[in-house]
């Protein structure tokens, strides 16, 4: 499975793709997606679904 590399970035309030995305864990070992929007260039972050 591809990781998705779009997500929600609050300042443009739509879906953007991410620019220079990374696969991350979390804490609590949930993997998670951190990058940039292409349009505005503020961070954005999205949570993936768990390894199971």
């Amino acid at each position: 499975m591809a990781a998705p590399t779009t997500g929600y970035c609050v300042k443009c309030k739509a879906k953007t793709t991410l620019v220079d995305a990374q696969q991350i864990t979390l804490k609590n070992g949930r993997p998670a997606m951190k990058g940039k929007c292409e349009k505005c260039g503020t961070s954005v972050f999205r949570i993936l679904p768990s390894k199971k």
